[in-house]
C-alpha cells in the first residue's frame, strides 16, 4: 500500500510549550507578544564587550531544576534543559497521557539548529586546562541535536518516531510538519514536536558577527530587530525552545482534548542557490508556501495571515516580500503579514517551533501578532504588516513560513477550530 493510498488523517494541535526571551512558559510569552514587548537586551551569558554584536535575546529566570532533578541538569546542555521545560508545557497543556495502551504509537520530534555548542566550549576549555581525563562521560550525550528528543521521550515513555531534523533556521518547522505527516498516514497517533536553540555563547556570536548578520543597535537592544523597517541592519539571536502536541484528531475530539487548530498543511523546498543567502527572488520560499497551500487543498485567498520568518536582515525580509506578492497576487495587500522576531528574536532552529505555537494561539484568541519597531517603511515591501500593536480580527487560516542557511525551506498552515 502506497503512502498515496493510505486514507488522509485529520491532525489537531492540542498543546503549546514556550520558552523564549519573553518568559519562560507559553502565557508568559504569549502575554509579552500581545503587549508588543521587546525581549532583546544586553547579553549576560558570556563578555560580550569585544563582539561587534552585543545583544540578543536571552531567556530570563530559568531555573532548570524546577524540570528535572538537580543532578541531571549538568548532564545537558541548556537547549535540551529548555526542550524538557517546553515540552512539558505543552504535555500540561494538552492533557494528554503516554499509557502502556499507546506508548508505541506516540512518537517525539524535536530538533536543534546548532544544538549544544556551550557544553562543547566549556569541555574544550576543561580540555585545554585539566586535560582528557577530565571530560565529562555525559559530554556527547549532553551536546548531539537528538537528545532533545530522547530525552523527552524517556521522561514521557513514548516509543514510536524519534527523530531530529538539523535543518538551520527551519528546524523547529520541519519537526513539527514530520510530525504531522506522520499521524496523517497512519506512522503514529501523536507526537511530541518543535524545536530547541540555546547558542548565545562566544563562538556563535562571534560566528555570526564575522558573518555580518547580526544587527549592532547596541545602545537601543528593544528596538534592534526591526522586520521590514528601512533602517534594518540584521537579525538579533535568541534562544529558547517551542514544542506542541499533535493528535490524530478524532481521537483527541473523543477524549475531550481542547484543540487549539488543526494543521492542515505543510511544504518543503530548497533555493538550491547560496549557502546563507535566500534567492533575492524569494523562488524557494514561494514555492513552499504554494506548495502548503496545495497540500490543505485551499487557494491561496483563504488565507488570512502569515506568521513570517521575517528576521529583519535586509535581503531576507525583501525576498519573503517578493516571494507572497508572487504567490497571492492581489491577495498579498488583503491578508496581514507579520514577524514575531521583532519581539522575541530569531531561536535559529527553535524559530519554528515557537512561532507555530504563537500562530496557534493567534487562531486561538484571534489576535493578530504584531510587527514591533515598524517606524519607517522600506518602498520595496509595502504589505501590511500589522505595526507596532495586536489586532484583534477574525480569521480562519494561518501559515507561518521559516527559511534557514543551505537554501531550506519550510511553510505550515492551521485552521481555526470552531
Amino acid at each position: 500500500m502506497t503512502v498515496e493510498s493510505v486514507p488522509r488523517r485529520r491532525v489537531a494541535l492540542t498543546g503549546v510549550g514556550l520558552v523564549s526571551p519573553l518568559g519562560v512558559g507559553t502565557e508568559a510569552t504569549w502575554q509579552g507578544i500581545v503587549e508588543g514587548r521587546s525581549g532583546i537586551g544586553p547579553i549576560t551569558h558570556f563578555d560580550a564587550s569585544d563582539y561587534a554584536a552585543r545583544i540578543a535575546g536571552e531567556v530570563k529566570d530559568f531555573d532548570a531544576s524546577l524540570y528535572m532533578d538537580k543532578k541531571d541538569v549538568k548532564k545537558m546542555d541548556i537547549f535540551i534543559r529548555y526542550a524538557l521545560a517546553a515540552a512539558q508545557f505543552a504535555m500540561e497543556d494538552s492533557t494528554f497521557e503516554v499509557t502502556e495502551e499507546n506508548d508505541k504509537r506516540v512518537g517525539v520530534v524535536i530538533g536543534s539548529g546548532i544544538g549544544g555548542l556551550p557544553l562543547i566550549e566549556s569541555m574544550h576549555k576543561t580540555l585545554l586546562e585539566r586535560g582528557p581525563s577530565r571530560i565529562s562521560p555525559f559530554f556527547i550525550p549532553g551536546l548531539i541535536v537528538n537528545m532533545a528528543a530522547g530525552q523527552v521521550s524517556i521522561r514521557y515513555g513514548a516509543k514510536g518516531p524519534s527523530t531530529a531534523p538539523c535543518t538551520a533556521c527551519t528546524t523547529g518547522l520541519h519537526a513539527i510538519g514530520d510530525a504531522y505527516r506522520l499521524i496523517r498516514t497512519g506512522a503514529a497517533d501523536a507526537m511530541i514536536a518543535g524545536g530547541a536553540e540555546a547558542v548565545v555563547s562566544p563562538l556563535a556570536v562571534g560566528g555570526f558577527c564575522a558573518m555580518r548578520a547580526l544587527s549592532t543597535r547596541n545602545d537601543e537592544p528593544e528596538r534592534a530587530s526591526r522586520p521590514w523597517d528601512k533602517d534594518r541592519d540584521g537579525f538579533v539571536m535568541g534562544e529558547g525552545a517551542g514544542i506542541v502536541v499533535l493528535e490524530e484528531y478524532d481521537s483527541a475530539e473523543a477524549r475531550g482534548a481542547h484543540i487549539y487548530a488543526e494543521v492542515v498543511g505543510y511544504g518543503m523546498t530548497s533555493d538550491a542557490y547560496h549557502i546563507s543567502a535566500p534567492h533575492p527572488e524569494g523562488d524557494g520560499a514561494a514555492e513552499v508556501m504554494k506548495l502548503a497551500i496545495e497540500d490543505a487543498g485551499l487557494a491561496p485567498e483563504a488565507i488570512d495571515y502569515i506568521n513570517a520568518h521575517g528576521t529583519s536582515t535586509p535581503l531576507g525580509d525583501l525576498g519573503e516580500v517578493k516571494a507572497i506578492r508572487r504567490v497571492f497576487g492581489e491577495h498579498a495587500y488583503k491578508l496581514a503579514v507579520s514577524s514575531t522576531k521583532s519581539s522575541t528574536g530569531h531561536l535559529l532552529g527553535a524559530a519554528g517551533g515557537l512561532e507555530t505555537g504563537l500562530l496557534a494561539l493567534a487562531l486561538e484568541h484571534q489576535v493578530l501578532p504584531p510587527t514591533i519597531n515598524y517606524e519607517t517603511p522600506d518602498p520595496e515591501a509595502d504589505l501590511d504588516f500589522v505595526p507596532n500593536e495586536a489586532r484583534a480580527t477574525d480569521f480562519e487560516y494561518g501559515l507561518t513560513n521559516s527559511f534557514g542557511f543551505g537554501g531550506t525551506n519550510g511553510a505550515l498552515i492551521l485552521k481555526r477550530v470552531g
